[in-house]
């Protein structure tokens, strides 16, 4: 904690300096490149950072080649490319969230969400789907459907059995689960159906509320203690949807027998690495990633339910079965809900990022009209709209044509914002409007203009406000430079230059070589005495590899894999060292395991063929055509690097 906190002041303290003294570090083609941003980014990709010369040389020359291909993206022009700009303006959006809320109510968010995070809601819920541009009529009568569902539980009828009903609930998952939704806790629904929820005392049902999907009511059956976060790691035996009974008995079968090794005492993992059909987690012995409150994680409800029911470390549980097959869990770690001074930085970007900060942002606008001496001249300029909206603002095809003056609608920081503003504004958002007499949709349009345009404005002043603000975009504009001039100069130019790289494979065949390999078929049987079995079997030359899974594995899923390939002498473990012969080779045990190997040819070594390396090939293409690019650029653009600014940092 301590070195961490000395980065982060030595950050802080570099950013302070920027508008003081902040001396140039280098200059490439004449543009200045400043010691806080050099430091910028040495502290972020270096956690334990070392300010001795060996280490700032090193890091300079990778800073150096960083910067080249920047600098010669702007030359290209890259930065004007529609689709960097877009991207460019979406982070930009992004980063500047943060600082375009209230604080102090964006902090009261914060210790809310804290709240829903450490307890958990299960509540079940009734929809009537309402678009947000339905006419006053259709949403009148949305919300009178709702208000009759809830008039039926208010007289006695369950509430799962109204939303299952005719005419009931429009969730369409209701018609199975009765509109249950299990247990939830913050950011796991929208906001105003998460507010609802935990505002809803258990046992009673909600007013009817409004979210983008239409009108809900709901009902919370319970509440609890969130259960905290459980690392754990399972044995999988997969079933496909299309799976027949005879492959589920089968399946269940496996996991039946994979338990009672485990009661045994055979290992977890040897049998989760040997036996479970998850990719994901097999070779890492069934571990899984996190799981439980505040992950994005989640789990099939009877596969947390049966995680969480574990008691100690190393528990594990019977077989259960999930939609995805037959998994036997073992617990491995439990961690609490972390105290809120812990969550709060991950919480508050949560909040930043969710539909509750709309909540701060009408109080941060009116905080900055005041700070811009803002003033509303829109009740005489604003008329003209007033007059000139028609029923073809609604399906986009209005336009301002007729639109001649440009008069100022309110005044920001002596800057007008006017007419010609408001009327782009409006043939840009006529979406999601709702159907109405022309002054209401004025009134409601102008105040949406006036905000989003006070928010832009500020927003185009936080590189002033803000040096970390800046420093982070520009970290995130030359990086989408970076990328996008390495796709095009270096990465999909080998692939695209064919002739290029078979003539660079031609003049470095020799690095393309095959070692000693051997084609085989590969027999691991459980013990001798499978593989006894197994080698009787294959003396028969007519009888091949399904054949002998099918006979000894009749019994037992476990007896036997089969593995063909050809396989590297020096990179396989039950190869390696071994002399083999053509034909069916003796028995041989190895890690537990007994092998039996029938060997079709032993294969010499050889240069490889293009389309055998061509991977390796196109990658180490790649590496020759980028260090040429940066030769390249080395001569053209001229470099200064000022040692004595450079070795002052850390000092």
């Amino acid at each position: 904690m301590k070195k961490i906190s000395l980065i982060l002041l030595a950050f802080t303290a570099h950013f302070m300096a920027i508008g003081q003294t902040d001396p140039v570090l280098m200059e490439i083609n004449g543009q200045a490149i400043t010691k806080s941003e050099f430091l910028q980014i040495y502290l972020k990709n270096n956690p334990n950072p070392k300010y001795d010369k060996a280490s700032l040389d090193e890091y300079m020359e990778l800073f150096k080649k960083f910067k080249l291909k920047v600098i010669e993206a702007e030359q290209l022009k890259y930065d004007t490319i529609p689709k960097l700009k877009k991207e460019l303006d979406g982070y930009k959006k992004q980063l500047s969230n943060p600082y375009l809320v209230d604080q102090a109510k964006n902090e009261e968010l914060v210790k809310q969400a804290y709240d829903r995070t450490i307890e958990e809601v299960r509540a079940s819920h009734i929809l009537i789907r309402v678009e947000s541009t339905a006419s006053p009529a259709d949403t009148l009568a949305a919300y009178n459907r709702i208000l009759g569902l809830k008039s039926r539980i208010e007289k006695g009828e369950d509430f799962n059995s109204v939303a299952k009903s005719k005419n009931g609930s429009e969730d369409p998952s209701a018609a199975s689960n009765g509109g249950d939704l299990g247990f939830f806790n913050a950011f796991q629904m929208v906001y105003p159906f998460e507010e609802a929820a935990f505002t809803t005392p258990v046992g009673k049902v909600s007013e009817p509320f409004r979210t983008r999907f239409g009108y809900h009511i709901v009902k919370v059956t319970d509440k609890r203690p969130a259960r905290g976060t459980i690392k754990t790691a399972h044995i999988m035996v997969a079933t496909p949807k299309s799976a027949t009974p005879e492959e589920i008995s089968n399946a269940e079968k496996k996991i039946n027998e994979l338990y009672d090794k485990l009661l045994k005492g055979e290992k977890f993992e040897d049998l989760a690495k040997d036996h479970s059909d998850d990719p994901s987690s097999n070779m890492k012995g069934g571990e899984l990633p996190p799981f439980g409150t505040g992950t994005t994680t989640r789990m099939v409800p009877s596969f947390e339910d049966a995680a969480f029911a574990l008691k100690n470390d190393g528990d594990i549980s019977s077989p259960i079965r999930t939609d995805y097959g037959f998994h036997i869990v073992k617990k491995l770690s439990w961690t609490a809900v972390k105290p809120y001074e812990d969550m709060k930085k991950e919480l508050q970007g949560k909040v930043n990022r969710d539909e509750r900060a709309k909540k701060t942002q009408d109080s941060f606008v009116s905080k900055l009209k005041t700070q811009y001496n803002y003033q509303d001249v829109s009740s005489k300029n604003g008329k003209w709209f007033v007059k000139n909206l028609d029923t073809t603002y609604f399906i986009g095809k209005w336009t301002s044509s007729n639109l001649k003056s440009d008069k100022p609608l309110f005044m920001l920081d002596g800057k007008a914002f006017g007419q010609k503003q408001f009327a782009e504004y409006l043939m840009k958002n006529y979406r999601n409007v709702k159907k109405d007499i022309n002054e209401n949709v004025v009134k409601v349009q102008l105040k949406n203009w006036e905000k989003e345009a006070v928010l832009a404005y500020e927003e185009s002043q936080l590189t002033k406000k803000y040096p970390e603000y800046k420093a982070l975009l520009n970290e995130y504009h030359d990086g989408i430079l970076l990328y996008e001039i390495m796709t095009d100069k270096v990465w999909n130019k080998a692939i695209k230059d064919t002739v290029g790289l078979k003539s660079y494979f031609e003049n470095n065949r020799e690095n393309y070589k095959w070692g000693n390999r051997t084609d085989a078929v590969v027999y691991e049987c459980l013990n001798q005495s499978i593989a006894d079995q197994v080698s009787k079997m294959l003396k028969n030359d007519t009888i091949n590899s399904k054949h002998v899974l099918e006979v000894v594995n009749k019994e037992s899923e476990l007896n036997l894999r089969v593995k063909t390939n050809k396989f590297d002498n020096e990179a396989t473990p039950f190869i390696q060292g071994r002399i083999l012969k053509k034909g069916l080779n003796p028995s041989f045990e190895l890690d537990g395991k007994v092998y039996v190997i029938k060997v079709n040819e032993l294969l010499l070594p050889r240069n490889k063929e293009f389309n055998e390396a061509k991977g390796v090939i196109t990658s180490d293409y790649q590496n020759y055509l980028e260090k040429k690019w940066l030769d390249e650029l080395n001569k053209k653009y001229k470099i200064t690097i000022n040692e004595s600014v450079l070795y002052s940092i850390g000092k």
